[in-house]
């Protein structure tokens, strides 16, 4: 069955940035300007349609990722209709698996920037994300319209603080410091919106006087950017001959680098105050891949062949990227398709767990809207009901093909605490609960603390957890009491040991258990644990190796310094011995622990903390008292900057541990002028006696 919108008319977006840059606004007026919606919603109002939950209305904030599909012909309408499937993200970094899982599966992305802000931590994060997986951009410098408000100091930050080789194509337009629209520098003209018409009527004009010689400049600057990557182009740049290049073939230029992630185009605006919006998204249209622009994506059969996967082809291969409980339709799986298309009522392969299942309904979602679709086809986000024994990073398939898309990989939690059922039957109710959020959310984890039989709770932030707690008592009725939030503390090791020795012998009914293992523990700095078998003779049969193994990590998940996780430690299987009849793999699983046990005792084991990267904007006379108060948290001041009209900003690295309840602090040391934010940088050792005096501090 043919598209209703050819492929090359597809851009699958996200929008992300740093928290409140703009992102939710942008999307809102995105929505308006298309035509989607009829009434602009705003964050402060509580009205913003992509933020729809409870707790994004109460809070102001985006709290998970909502999907939309809207279609654009371009500001003055004469283009091809263009569909965009658009993913607005969270800005906070406690949510930041939900900008992780996004990422994965777009074509392209719109990055915005707070014109007085800048590039901010969580801007530096989503950037991150989006080169990891090769995410093509284009950038939206917002808030045009604030005072202090610096287009070229958020150009220069984009340079300097993300590596990136950004392009404005571009300026910001003021009349007696009011900001009224911006001039385009590859027309060379003027676009003004009305406020009075939400920004639905803007007029092209040409560039004032006062603006000539700067946009000149600009205009220089852009070319020699474009150019700089365009042989062809560079020889009639350079050739000079009084003919200008023409705007299309500068346009089909900065695209085809844009796509190979080699440039940025740089627009601005106030998506606030109805100006630019409709410019960004021309931009998308010219400048973001469509499917087909994309390079091939990589699956591997179930054998591991790798199999170059494109989106003309003919078997159905789709990505679970993201799991939401709908309280009318149940369970909804966003999927991401790749190649292929299937109608409602079909079978499918859940390739990842070997499960075959049936789409029950296929969706196409609004925020939490949703509309029955008959088919869904390569390049399609749309939502599916039906399927059983799914999590987020599985691949579905048409019955036969087999294949299996890469994984998503999603940060560990830093932070901990213990939720408790106020009765019986929220007892019951709970642990179904948390495990559907557990499904939903893979950054958020659950287990029962073995010494206390306590219910706890993990996440990426203090935040991220009271949004979870909130969830369990509205969404699903279950009435809890938290206790205080902990920190979610590693070990590992200074040094390598000297070889190790487990034994296990033991009589049991007549027949003896026997398992011997000689072991070697070596530091693995930021590898995590690695196993490697070194034994040659068959001095332990092959069977056995795999249940040393798992002893060792039994043995690595309770450490030995203060009983938490062993990270980053490298254990090498050297020697042992078995017996013909008594050994097993019980036998050689216990003997593996125990010599773990010791191997990380002798090699001096040391706990980890985690360390946040904290940025602290604040008026200048509040610097002192705030650097004072970062070096008696035990972090370490790595600069202090003068950003924007009348602020400083203090970049940190300070132990998770000091900063429960920094906000209030730093509302009370600045009158309340302050913010603050912060997010996860690494993990860094802390000396025992401080780590005692902390987790006493904080119970």
């Amino acid at each position: 069955m043919a598209k209703a919108t050819p492929l090359e008319h597809y851009r699958n977006i996200g929008i992300s940035a740093h928290i409140d840059a703009g992102k939710t606004t942008t999307t809102e007026r995105i929505l308006y300007y298309t035509g989607v919606n009829h009434r602009m919603g705003e964050v402060h109002d509580g009205t913003a349609t992509m933020d729809w939950m409870e707790q994004e209305q109460e809070r102001g904030i985006t709290i998970t990722s909502a999907a939309t599909t809207t279609f654009w012909s371009g500001m003055d309408g004469g283009r091809h209709k263009h569909r965009i499937n658009i993913i607005d993200t969270p800005g906070h970094v406690d949510f930041t698996a939900e900008v992780e899982r996004s990422m994965r599966v777009l074509d392209g992305a719109c990055m915005l920037y707070c014109g007085v802000g800048g590039v901010q931590p969580q801007s530096e994060t989503v950037w991150r994300q989006a080169r990891r997986y090769g995410v093509p951009m284009v950038c939206f410098v917002n808030k045009m319209d604030r005072r202090g408000a610096d287009f070229d100091m958020v150009c220069a930050q984009m340079r300097d603080r993300l590596g990136a080789n950004p392009v404005p194509i571009a300026s910001p337009l003021y009349n007696c410091d009011a900001f009224t629209g911006v001039v385009d520098l590859m027309r060379m003209r003027c676009i003004e919106w009305s406020d009075a018409s939400k920004g639905t009527v803007f007029r092209c004009c040409p560039i004032p006087q006062s603006s000539i010689e700067s946009s000149v400049q600009r205009r220089r600057a852009m070319l020699e950017a474009i150019v700089e990557h365009d042989e062809r182009l560079m020889e009639k740049y350079l050739e000079d001959n009084g003919s200008p290049i023409p705007v299309d073939e500068l346009v089909a230029s900065l695209r085809r680098s844009t796509v190979v992630c080699k440039t940025q185009p740089v627009l601005c605006g106030s998506a606030f105050k109805y100006k630019g919006v409709q410019c960004l998204l021309d931009a998308v249209i010219d400048y973001l891949p469509s499917p087909l622009d994309c390079l091939p994506v990589t699956a591997e059969t179930t054998t591991g062949v790798p199999v170059e996967l494109k989106p003309t082809d003919s078997r159905f291969v789709a990505l679970a990227f993201k799991i939401m409980t709908d309280p009318f339709v149940g369970q909804l799986v966003f999927l991401r398709v790749y190649a292929g298309s299937i109608s409602a009522g079909s079978a499918v392969v859940n390739v990842t767990k070997g499960k075959r299942d049936k789409i029950a309904r296929l969706l196409q979602m609004h925020a939490n809207a949703r509309e029955d679709i008959g088919c869904i086809s390569s390049g399609d986000i749309a939502a599916v009901v039906g399927l059983r024994e799914i999590s987020t990073g599985d691949t579905l398939c048409s019955p036969g093909t087999d294949l299996v898309l890469e994984r998503i990989s999603f940060p560990n939690p830093v932070i901990s605490q213990s939720v408790i059922p106020a009765t019986k039957e929220d007892h019951d109710k709970l642990g179904d609960v948390l495990g559907r959020l557990a499904q939903e959310d893979p950054s958020f984890r659950v287990h029962t603390d073995q010494d206390t039989g306590q219910t706890v709770i993990c996440g990426m932030g203090e935040l991220h957890l009271d949004i979870m707690v909130e969830r369990v008592r509205r969404e699903f009725g279950v009435d809890v009491r938290t206790g205080r939030p902990q920190v979610a503390y590693k070990e590992t090791i200074r040094s390598s040991s000297d070889r190790v020795e487990g034994r296990y012998v033991k009589q049991t009914g007549g027949r003896g258990q026997y398992g011997h293992v000689v072991i070697v523990a070596h530091p693995n700095p930021g590898c995590g644990y690695e196993f490697v078998d070194r034994i040659k003779g068959g001095v332990i049969p092959r069977e056995y190796i795999q249940s040393v193994n798992r002893g060792i990590q039994d043995a690595l998940r309770a450490g030995v310094a203060a009983g938490f996780q062993v990270t980053d430690v490298r254990i090498e299987l050297v020697f042992g011995s078995y017996h013909e009849v008594d050994s097993s793999e019980h036998a050689f699983r216990a003997a593996g622990a125990m010599a773990c046990r010791r191997a990380i005792q002798e090699a001096g084991p040391v706990i980890l903390e985690p360390i946040m990267a904290v940025e602290v904007e604040t008026p200048p006379e509040y610097l002192g008292p705030i650097v004072g108060d970062v070096l008696a948290r035990r972090g370490l001041v790595k600069s202090t900057a003068h950003q924007g009209y009348g602020t400083k900003v203090v970049r940190s690295e300070i132990p998770l541990a000091t900063m429960f309840g920094y906000s209030t602090s730093l509302r009370s040391m600045t009158q309340g002028r302050a913010t603050y934010s912060m997010e996860f940088s690494r993990y860094g050792e802390v000396r025992r006696e401080v780590f005692d005096r902390d987790s006493t501090a904080h119970k």
